[in-house]
């Protein structure tokens, strides 16, 4: 009967397929171990890319980096999910920034300077960049085309550049920069953070950038005036007018670009600027300029005009006693249309009548106004709301009604939406005087009628989240 054991296999069969296994594993472990050294000579391609070009030297007035965001991925990217960074050493001055173009608009980008934790020698601050759902989407293998903005010191001293991180001189044409940081939903995506970090860093994952903006409604012009002096690209491009026209109102032909300057303020919200009109005079009309800035559209009639102003009650230097008028107002239309708004503060009186008072005025026409007077010093800060609704203006200070006018002295035209300071009359001559007026933000909103309360709200949620300007009127 034969054996129902089974016979041991020869060793000589069995050793092979042992050598051929303990040659898999020292392949799979080889290959495990130089894995990452491949991943690292053949990444994957990045989800979105950063290009970058200079439009200055190292030394200049202001930084002007242009970017462009590509969308590698084969998906949509909406912009809103996007954060750039922007870095640079600070050389202990404070700095602003704003917007001078971009393809889908100024009004869809929002700028923050941020204080690095951890400063290196090449890198303390950054500007942050986002934007809001009004930039748009990328669609796959799309790009959103260059975005220009300016960085600035707000004391306007000079920067030195040379020591910025993401700074290159030779870059004069658009090129792929790592040293300009992007992340999408907040992780690292692009480039390298001032500390080494990658996109593909385990430590990336937990780094977070930017939170969602709100939303930019429709209909709205906010400004808080960021910009570098009256030949600020970005102010023009903003829709700004600097006066430098012949004619009046005060004494004609004097308008000038000289008393126009974005100066710090203490008070002022946000980064810390104002838009300053100085008028000067020495007593002569060769001796006098005016200065007026205003918005080049007139799209601007019913709905709500805020400002916070700070009048003046004494000159800036020199001798007291000018007729000097401050003013914010709104103007347009011509003929049966003509429409005008007017706050007007004369710290010493004018036209015959005492101060300081404010004078509001209504027009129909050019000779047909009602206005109303009130005898009170405003030196100070004050917010300055005018609400236009169902065919009443209304006219408020710090929350308090002042005044209103209906009927046929409603507006009937759109408006542009003015601030100037000039000279009724010139009572004496000798000795140069200077009188500042300053205006910390323009708000407007035309649909609603709006409490200084809600305006206030809106102003502050704005600037906090580095929306310093746009303009959703038309």
């Amino acid at each position: 009967m034969a054996s129902t054991r089974r016979r041991q296999q020869p060793r000589r069969r069995v050793w092979p397929k042992v050598k051929l296994l303990l040659l898999v594993a020292v392949v799979a472990a080889g290959a495990t171990a130089l894995y990452p050294i491949w991943r690292k000579a053949n990444p994957d391609q990045p989800e979105l890319t950063v290009r970058y070009r200079t439009a200055t030297p190292a030394a200049a007035t202001a930084a002007e980096p242009s970017l462009e965001v590509f969308n590698n991925s084969d998906k949509p990217l909406p912009l809103s999910e996007v954060t750039l960074r922007y870095y640079f050493t600070a050389d202990g001055g404070s700095y602003a920034f704003n917007c001078v173009q971009a393809a889908f608009g100024c009004s869809g980008i929002a700028g923050s300077v941020v204080e690095l934790d951890k400063p290196t020698g090449t890198a303390d601050h950054y500007l942050e960049l986002r934007f809001a759902d009004g930039a748009g989407t990328l669609q796959p293998g799309a790009n959103s085309k260059g975005i220009d903005v300016q960085l600035y010191r707000v004391d306007h001293k000079k920067l030195d550049q040379s020591n910025d991180r993401s700074f290159d001189a030779e870059k004069t044409t658009y090129k792929e920069s790592k040293t300009v940081t992007a992340y999408k939903r907040g992780t690292l995506a692009w480039g390298e953070e001032p500390d080494g970090t990658k996109p593909d860093d385990s430590k990336s994952a937990s780094k977070t950038a930017g939170r969602p903006l709100p939303t930019v409604p429709s209909g709205v012009l906010f400004d808080n005036f960021h910009y570098t002096g009256p030949k600020d690209p970005a102010l023009f491009k903003h829709g700004w007018l600097v006066r430098t026209s012949d004619g009046g109102p005060g004494i004609h032909d004097t308008w000038s670009a000289d008393g126009v300057t974005f100066p710090s303020e203490e008070d002022a919200l946000g980064d810390g600027q104002v838009l300053n009109l100085r008028a000067r005079t020495d007593g002569t009309k060769a001796g006098t300029k005016q200065a007026s800035v205003g918005t080049s559209g007139r799209e601007f009639r019913s709905g709500t005009y805020a400002a916070r102003i700070h009048f003046s009650d004494d000159p800036t230097s020199g001798r007291n006693g000018d007729h000097v008028n401050q003013t914010f107002y709104t103007i347009g239309g011509k003929g049966s249309a003509y429409s005008e708004l007017d706050n007007e503060y004369l710290p010493n009186g004018g036209w015959g009548r005492l101060g300081p008072k404010l004078d509001n005025v209504t027009w129909h026409t050019v000779e047909d106004r009602v206005y109303n007077t009130t005898v009170k010093s405003l030196a100070g800060w004050h917010t300055v709301v005018m609400t236009v609704k169902d065919g009443v203006v209304t006219y408020r200070v710090d929350g308090k009604k002042i005044y209103s006018a209906g009927g046929k002295y409603a507006p009937r035209a759109g408006m542009s939406v003015n601030f100037n300071t000039w000279f009724i009359d010139l009572p004496f001559k000798g000795g140069e005087r200077a009188w500042d007026m300053k205006v910390d933000w323009l708000y407007y909103n035309a649909k609603d009628a709006m409490s200084l309360d809600d305006v206030d709200a809106a102003v502050k949620n704005y600037s906090e989240n580095g929306l310093n300007y746009f303009n959703t009127t038309s």
